[in-house]
This record gives structure tokens, C-alpha cells and sequence, in this order.
């Protein structure tokens, strides 16, 4: 990356400004030792919740609240938000967050169990958004699953699909690295998806359903 590259990354990081619901969070997930997306990122998850005007939401991977609270404030006041997590402590802390946030408790659906056994008892064809921050090695069975469970025109947004930048580099062959680069094979190769890849963060894959 260019330092006029670079810079500009840096830049668009740093313009969200983050309250102390999101910042109280964040502090939560680094006592629980939980990666949670950049503030570049849950900005970005606000904006296309709003725009995506989705009802129905399943989260893959609680990030501690973080991301759940970004995407709850983009969302319709009806929309509801199933957040999937194998970790107790991390949806505990994730109740806390949407607490202090205001969101009413009818407006999300904690799960606590592996993300490959909760999804297939989830509907297919039911839901609005799907958001995949969880285990890098799980990403190829989150992502054929998130994709069934889509409506038509809805979206999957999967969380660092870049891979700090790795991905983008044919002479890293390591194996989480490779993992990401054949999800964004697949997802650009499905007929069913229209995708993109914003370099947001440490890049966020975009994929509409047809």
C-alpha cells in the first residue's frame, strides 16, 4: 500500500466518531480478549443496515455487543437482531451492551451454542442480513449457510476478508489466509450473488442475493 494509500485508510478509520455505549463495549471485548470490527467497520455495518431497511438480522460471532449495537442502529425500530455465539461471556456482555444502548430486549435473540449446529435449525429463505465475524476455518460452511438462509435481496457481509491484507498477496499460502481467498472465489463464482469488496477495516466481502 502507498503512504497516500495508507493514509487514507487511517483516515477514514478515524472520522466515526464512537459513543460511550460502543466505547464501553469495546472495553469489554478487550477484558474478554474478543477481536470486534474496527470503528471504520461498525460504522459501515450502520449504514448498511439502514440502507438494507432489514427486519429480520442473524449475526454470526457477538464481537462482545459491538457490532450487534452498530447494526441495531441502522435497523428498522421493528427489525429483530439473532445473534449466534458459542461463548457465554461474550453474549452476556453483548445483552449488556444492547442494554445500555437502549434496544428493547424483544429486539434480540441471543443463541449460545456453535454457529454450525444453531444455523441449520434457523429458517431458510428468512432472513433480511447476514453478518459473518466469527472462526476464520468455519467461514466456508458460515457462508453456504448465510446464503440459504437469505431472502431474495438480501445481503451477506462477512468481516475480514482481506485478511490484513494477505489475501490479495498469491505468495502467502497460509491456511487461514487460503480459506478467505476461496470464500471470496466462491462468493464472486455463485450465480445467486452479486458481491464486491470494500477494503474497509480489514475488508468487508458484500454479496446481494438475487
Amino acid at each position: 500500500m502507498s503512504a497516500d494509500k495508507q493514509t487514507s485508510w487511517s483516515y477514514t478509520e478515524g472520522l466515526p466518531t464512537e459513543d460511550e455505549v460502543l466505547l464501553r463495549a469495546r472495553e469489554r471485548s478487550y477484558e474478554l480478549g474478543v477481536a470486534t470490527v474496527s470503528p471504520g467497520v461498525a460504522a459501515a455495518l450502520t449504514v448498511l443496515a439502514a440502507g438494507s431497511k432489514a427486519h429480520t438480522v442473524v449475526e454470526i460471532g457477538s464481537g462482545a455487543g459491538v457490532s450487534g449495537v452498530c447494526l441495531l442502529r441502522g435497523l428498522p425500530a421493528n427489525a429483530v437482531l439473532t445473534t449466534i455465539d458459542s461463548d457465554v461471556d461474550h453474549l452476556r456482555a453483548a445483552r449488556e451492551a444492547y442494554a445500555e444502548a437502549g434496544i428493547p430486549s424483544n429486539r434480540t435473540r441471543t443463541i449460545s451454542g456453535r454457529a454450525a449446529d444453531v444455523l441449520p435449525r434457523l429458517t431458510d429463505g428468512a432472513y433480511d442480513l447476514v453478518f459473518v465475524d466469527a472462526d476464520k476455518p468455519s467461514y466456508p460452511l458460515y457462508v453456504e449457510r448465510a446464503v440459504r438462509l437469505l431472502k431474495s435481496g438480501g445481503m451477506l457481509i462477512i468481516n475480514d476478508a482481506l485478511d490484513k491484507d494477505r489475501v490479495s498477496d498469491p505468495a502467502i499460502r497460509e491456511e487461514t489466509t487460503n480459506t478467505l481467498r476461496q470464500v471470496g472465489k466462491s462468493v464472486r463464482e455463485n450465480e445467486d450473488l452479486i458481491s464486491t469488496v470494500l477494503p474497509t477495516g480489514d475488508g468487508l466481502l458484500l454479496a446481494v442475493k438475487r
